[in-house]
Parts: C-alpha cells; sequence; structure tokens
C-alpha cells in the first residue's frame, strides 16, 4: 500500500480558533438561527468600492432580501443605501451588526451593538476578538465570529455548492433551504 493524500479533512485550516472555541463562535445552529430571524444588517466596513469583499458581501445580502445598512464614516450611501458614521447613528432597529474591521476596533462596535439592540454580532473571517464577544454576550447577543456572513448564508440556503464550493454538508438529496 503507497501513502496517498489524506482524506480527513482539517477543518482548523479554515479558522484561527481553538477547537473550543469553533463550538461556541460557529455553532451550526446558532448560525441558521441567526440568518433565519435577521432582517436588517448593518455593516460595520462595508466599502463603496466594488473590488472589496464587504462590498461584494452587501451585495450578496441585499439580493439575497436584507436590508443593509452601511456604516462607514467616509461614505454617504453604498448600494443603494444611506450609509451612516457609527452604529450610534442609525435611527431605525437592527438585527444583526456584521464586522469588516481590525479585531482591535471590536470592543467599541460590540459596545454600541449592545446600545442598539443588535441581536447578533457577526464578526467576518480573520476577525476575531474575545473580549468584544464577551461584552456582547453578557447582553444577550449571539456571537458568531472568524466566519463570513454570504458562505454562511449561502451553505445553509442549498446555494454554496452551485460554485463549487465545499458546503461540508453531505447528502444525496436536494440541499434543504433553512430559511
Amino acid at each position: 500500500m503507497g501513502s496517498g493524500p489524506s482524506l480527513a479533512v482539517d477543518v482548523s485550516m479554515n479558522t484561527i480558533l481553538s477547537e473550543a472555541d469553533r463550538a461556541k463562535y460557529m455553532d451550526p445552529g446558532k448560525i441558521r438561527a441567526a440568518l433565519s430571524s435577521t432582517k436588517t444588517i448593518a455593516i460595520v466596513g462595508l466599502s463603496p468600492k466594488p473590488e472589496r469583499p464587504s462590498y461584494f458581501v452587501g451585495t450578496y445580502l441585499q439580493y439575497e432580501g436584507y436590508r443593509i445598512i452601511p456604516v462607514n464614516p467616509r461614505a454617504t450611501e453604498i448600494l443603494g443605501e444611506k450609509a451612516y458614521p457609527d452604529l450610534l447613528s442609525i435611527p431605525h432597529p437592527v438585527d444583526m451588526v456584521n464586522v469588516f474591521r481590525q479585531p482591535e476596533e471590536c470592543v467599541e462596535i460590540a459596545q454600541h451593538a449592545v446600545q442598539i439592540g443588535a441581536k447578533t454580532l457577526w464578526l467576518q473571517l480573520r476577525v476575531v476578538n474575545f473580549e468584544a464577544a464577551r461584552i456582547a454576550e453578557e447582553a444577550g447577543l449571539t456571537v458568531i465570529m472568524d466566519r463570513c456572513v454570504k458562505i454562511e448564508h449561502g451553505r445553509y440556503s442549498g446555494s454554496l455548492h452551485w460554485v463549487g464550493m465545499n458546503t461540508e454538508i453531505i447528502s444525496a438529496r436536494r440541499g434543504q433551504r433553512y430559511f
């Protein structure tokens, strides 16, 4: 028998979180519940530049029917929506705060998410801040960390595999749409 490539998948390659933290902040049930109960998403760090990942994610979420609220102090409008300089300036309810900022900025963002009554704090890929998570969790928010909201939406809406992505869901049946 030759030693061929291993078929085992190391999920830790896709995250910087420990196994225990992955179980806490990447729980599929929490992700599906957050995505299905959310209507309005404030995207902190949404860029007006189409080549930026935040713009791509915002466009996708808009297409999927979510109301997007851009949070960017350098813009007045992004994706046809009025942009706000910070979370505290948004005059209407926000279900989810999705963060495209550096980890060191997340503590203040978490505090603001709590102040505006958001239900979920979602930190994008490679955005990890445990103090921000603690602040949000103590106030009752669901916290998702080091995951892309677009990828997770696609995974659980049954569309991610259409573009050749591994959804990590193995089934002979057509994908179930969870929301």
